[in-house]
C-alpha cells in the first residue's frame, strides 16, 4: 500500500489519478485479451498462420499499451499538450507518406510499414487531433487575438482531406463529429451550429454522390439485397443464437465463417458465446468511462482541460458506438475497431494513448477558487454518477 506520506512520483500519482476510470481501461485491455481467445482462432487458421497468432500478438502489444498509458497518465496537461504537437506531425508525416509507399488493403491505403511493423497513422492522429484542438479553442477564450478558432479550422480540413484521399470516410465522419462537438462545448453561437451541421449534411451526400465506396456500403444498409450483406447477416445471426447467456466459451459458429471476427466484429462473437447480459455488461464498461470522463471535464475549471477531456472521451465512445451499432445493423459498415477489444496494434496503441491522456487530465489537481486561495478538486465517488 503506498502511503500518503510517501512524496515520490509514484505516490503522487497514485493518490491523484482516478481509481475507477483506471479499473475501467484495465478491464477492457483484459477483456481485449481473453476475447481474442474466443474469436481469433479460426481466423489465423483460415488465413494459415499458428493457431494462436493474434492472441499472441495482441498479448504481446498489451505491454507496450500498457506503458503507454500509465506514462501519460504521469504528465501535467502542459506535457499532455507538447506530446500531441509531436504524435499530430509525426502522424500526419506517415499519413502523407502511407499515399506514396503505403501498401493496400481493401481497397484503401491506410498502412505503412515502419520498422517491420504495420501501423495505420491515423489511428494517432486522432486523440493527438483531439489535444491540439482543445487547445486552440480554450487559448482563443482566454486571449481575443489568438486565432485559434481558424486554426482549429484549418487543422480539421488538412485532416479530413488526408482521410479522403486514403480513403477512410469512417475515420473522417468521426473526427467530423468530435470536432464538432468541441466547438459546441466551447460555446459557440446557434448560428455556427447551423453552419456546420449544414456543412456536414452536405459532405455526407457528397461522400454518397461520389465515393464509390460509400454508395456501396449505403445501399447495402438500405437495402440488403442489393450487393453482399454476409458479414453484417451473420453478425445477427450470431445474437440471436446466443440469447441472453450464450452457447459458451468456445462454442460459438460465427467466428468459423466470420472474416473479421477478431476485428470489426469480435462484438457478435461476445454476444454469441457469452449472451446478451455479457454485451451489456460490456456496453457500461464504455458507457462509464464516457460518463465518468464527462463528469470530471463538467467540474474542471481549465478551460484546456475541461475541452480536452470531454472530447477524448467522446473520441473513445464515438468510436465504441459505432462499432456496436455497425455489429447491430444499426448503421452502414464502417470499419471502426472497438476500443481495446478488437485485434490491431494501431488501434491498441492509439486508445492506450487516449486512455492515458483522459487518466492525466482527470487526475485531481489544485485549483484557483474565487477567492484566490488553491483548493484541491476531489475525486468522484461512484454515488456522484447518479
Amino acid at each position: 500500500m503506498v502511503s500518503r506520506a510517501d512524496r515520490s512520483r509514484f505516490a503522487e500519482w497514485f493518490w491523484t489519478v482516478d481509481h475507477y476510470l483506471l479499473a475501467a481501461f484495465f478491464l477492457l485491455m483484459a477483456g481485449g485479451v481473453v476475447l481474442s481467445f474466443a474469436a481469433s482462432p479460426p481466423v489465423a487458421e483460415r488465413i494459415g498462420v499458428e493457431t494462436l497468432y493474434f492472441v499472441k500478438r495482441q498479448a504481446l502489444l498489451l505491454l507496450p499499451a500498457l506503458a503507454i498509458m500509465l506514462s501519460a497518465s504521469l504528465m501535467s496537461p502542459r506535457m499532455v499538450r507538447r506530446a500531441a504537437l509531436i504524435v499530430f506531425v509525426l502522424s500526419l508525416v506517415m499519413m502523407v507518406a502511407t499515399l506514396f509507399v503505403g501498401f493496400e488493403a481493401k481497397g484503401a491505403r491506410r498502412w505503412i510499414y515502419l520498422a517491420g511493423f504495420s501501423l495505420q497513422p491515423s489511428e494517432f492522429l486522432k486523440p493527438a487531433f483531439v489535444v491540439l484542438v482543445a487547445f486552440l479553442l480554450s487559448e482563443s477564450g482566454r486571449r481575443r487575438e489568438v486565432p485559434g478558432v481558424l486554426f482549429a479550422f484549418i487543422l480539421f480540413a488538412v485532416c479530413a482531406a488526408l482521410l479522403v484521399a486514403q480513403p477512410d470516410f469512417g475515420q473522417t465522419m468521426l473526427l467530423g463529429l468530435v470536432w464538432a462537438g468541441l466547438f459546441f462545448l466551447n460555446g459557440i453561437s446557434w448560428l455556427i451550429i447551423m453552419v456546420l451541421g449544414l456543412i456536414g449534411i452536405v459532405g455526407l451526400f457528397a461522400a454518397y454522390a461520389f465515393l464509390p465506396h460509400v454508395t456501396k456500403r449505403v445501399d447495402q444498409f438500405l437495402d440488403p439485397s442489393s450487393g453482399d450483406t454476409f458479414q453484417v447477416d451473420t453478425a445477427m445471426e450470431s445474437f440471436q443464437a446466443g440469447g441472453w447467456f450464450g452457447r459458451g466459451p468456445g462454442e460459438g459458429t460465427v467466428k468459423l465463417i466470420l472474416p473479421d471476427s477478431h476485428a470489426d466484429f469480435i462484438f457478435a462473437v461476445v454476444g454469441e458465446e457469452f449472451g446478451a447480459i455479457a454485451c451489456l455488461i460490456l456496453v457500461s464498461v464504455f458507457a462509464f468511462i464516457v460518463i465518468r470522463g464527462l463528469r470530471h471535464a463538467g467540474r474542471d475549471q481549465d478551460a484546456f482541460s475541461r475541452l480536452a477531456t470531454a472530447g477524448l472521451v467522446v473520441l473513445f465512445g464515438l468510436q465504441a458506438t459505432i462499432n456496436l451499432a455497425v455489429n447491430l445493423h444499426l448503421m452502414p459498415a464502417k470499419g471502426m475497431t472497438l476500443p481495446f477489444i478488437s485485434y490491431g496494434g494501431s488501434s491498441l496503441l492509439s486508445s492506450a494513448m487516449t486512455a492515458g491522456a483522459i487518466l492525466a487530465l482527470t487526475r485531481r489537481r489544485p485549483q484557483p477558487s474565487r477567492g484566490g486561495e488553491a483548493v484541491t478538486v476531489s475525486r468522484l465517488s461512484p454515488s456522484s454518477l447518479m
